[in-house]
């Protein structure tokens, strides 16, 4: 077989022929499919860390779009097929996705398959469901492929600027993506990236289930704080933006309390603020609600992201809500406490509140560990909350400080920092929740943020009651208090029923 030597030119390339055809070799470092607002942010990240990137995109003609726009004149290079992309890659071949969650997925896997070789490696940056990605670990691990799911936050800026990532999967991959990951990444106060490797399997995408889950109970409180300033204070939005950047100063310093204030600064072309006319209907696109309901599948009470996510629910009823308000009047409450005093006690509601949002979150992500064996460290996860994603905060240095000091801390509430915080915010935290329901403001989660540190707090709950109806009922037997844990009892209540019980068992 002949192989001709192409006369070398100034750059020094020396181009082989084999067979007449030219000889593909691995130029870039990873690749890219999916050129959407992430997926164009995140390569033209990597490309400004000094990374030569493939791209390919379903639609061709994007490729070449970007390429001769965004993408002008960086390390980056384009494929128009998913042959010649995986030809691009130097070994181990890197791949990553960001596509839509699901099937899109799949396709792209089943697609890329053929043209791999044991030790290349494919990454999915979306959204995907935890499950999904834990059966695909093992589907590709079976063919020799190593698959890693990358949580990433941050939205389009973090993309481009540094995200919080979050990689779990086969960790064979981690060394030969941990370089490209943790340059690209946000850098948290102390220089540290914002990434390091989660977990096996489906580990990485769970995390950045629960982050989202967070999410939505941090801003589903600060929307609650804003409806009370409102209807209770009666805060102008230039006042609302004032308050929102003083509290951005302090224990409640983060991303969304920063973006909020400057919401409340926006106004419409007619000089009147925009947020009154933007029409109070929340979406969701599910991630919270995956959440909740693993929280129901572990049997764990997290009451506030569940809530969060109903809040939600409730909003989209906007017709029923418009006529509800027709047949029921509303409170006429007025708080008699000074307007500079409530505005102080939302905040600390608000904080109060937060800490027990990321106590049950972490409280959950606890269970999933232990029970998938995925030796979580909730510190280092904390560290790569605290840049580039939604949820960065300040406060997430005292959750890591807290994990650091003791690794398998049962729950923040326990914590000597945070026992101190919610000690100190109680008061203000129960007039808060009172003077919203006098006023008929909905609070979800404020109030089940209380009930839920009411709970927690408490060595004794009227559950005994609760199984002993279980056992009236149903046979379904109890503990008792003067017995060791794990005797089970039943009682012939009425004297007529026999004493066969049912099997004790906990969902």
């Amino acid at each position: 077989m002949k192989i001709e030597r192409g006369q070398q030119g100034e750059m020094g390339t020396i181009l082989f022929l084999l067979s007449g055809r030219v000889m593909s070799q691995g130029i870039a470092d990873i690749g890219l499919i999916g050129l959407a607002v992430m997926g164009q942010n995140l390569v033209l990240n990597m490309a400004d860390r000094g990374f030569k990137v493939a791209v390919f995109n379903r639609t061709v003609s994007k490729v070449d779009e970007f390429l001769q726009g965004p993408a002008k004149g960086k390390a980056i290079v384009g494929a128009h097929d998913l042959k010649d992309f995986v030809a691009k890659l130097k070994r181990p071949r890197r791949a990553m996705l960001m596509v839509k969650a699901g099937q899109p997925v799949d396709e792209f896997i089943d697609q890329l398959i053929p043209f791999l070789e044991p030790g290349d490696i494919i990454i999915d940056g979306g959204n995907s469901h935890f499950p999904d990605s834990q059966r695909r670990y093992e589907a590709l691990k079976a063919k020799g492929i190593l698959f890693v799911g990358a949580g990433i936050s941050g939205g389009e800026e973090g993309a481009r600027h540094g995200p919080s990532i979050m990689p779990g999967g086969n960790h064979d991959a981690w060394p030969h993506v941990k370089p490209i990951f943790q340059a690209i990444a946000a850098r948290s106060d102390d220089g540290a990236p914002c990434c390091d490797w989660v977990g096996e399997g489906g580990a990485g995408h769970y995390v950045k289930m629960v982050h989202n889950g967070i999410e939505y109970g941090d801003m589903q409180l600060i929307c609650e704080a804003y409806d009370l300033l409102r209807k209770g204070c009666h805060l102008t939005f230039p006042e609302l933006a004032k308050t929102f950047t003083e509290w951005n100063k302090g224990a409640l310093d983060s991303y969304l309390i920063e973006i909020t204030s400057q919401i409340f600064t926006k106004n419409d072309t007619d000089g009147k603020p925009l947020l009154e006319k933007i029409l109070d209907v929340a979406g969701q696109k599910g991630t919270g609600k995956w959440t909740g309901i693993d929280a129901l599948d572990r049997g764990m009470p997290l009451t506030l992201i569940g809530e969060a996510v109903f809040a939600r629910c409730l909003s989209s009823l906007k017709d029923e809500r418009v006529e509800a308000s027709h047949h029921y009047q509303a409170p006429t409450h007025t708080p008699s406490i000074p307007k500079s005093d409530l505005t102080h006690q939302v905040s600390e509601a608000l904080y109060a509140s937060k800490m027990i949002s990321y106590a049950q979150g972490f409280m959950l992500m606890r269970s999933a560990s232990e029970e998938n064996k995925w030796n979580l460290n909730f510190g280092s996860i904390a560290l790569m909350w605290r840049g580039g994603c939604i949820i960065r905060s300040k406060f997430l240095g005292k959750i890591k400080q807290a994990y650091d000091k003791n690794p398998k801390l049962a729950s923040l509430l326990v914590d000597p920092f945070f026992i101190g915080e919610v000690s100190r915010c109680i008061p203000s935290w129960r007039k808060v929740v009172a003077e919203g329901a006098l006023m008929g403001v909905p609070l979800p989660c404020f109030g089940t943020a209380l009930s839920f540190f009411d709970g927690y707090r408490s060595a004794t709950l009227p559950a005994n009651l609760l199984q002993a109806q279980r056992d009236f009922f149903g046979a379904h037997t109890y503990e008792r208090t003067d017995k060791p844990r794990g005797e089970f009892f039943h009682t012939n209540w009425t004297g007529k029923g026999g004493d066969v019980s049912s099997s004790s068992y906990n969902v």
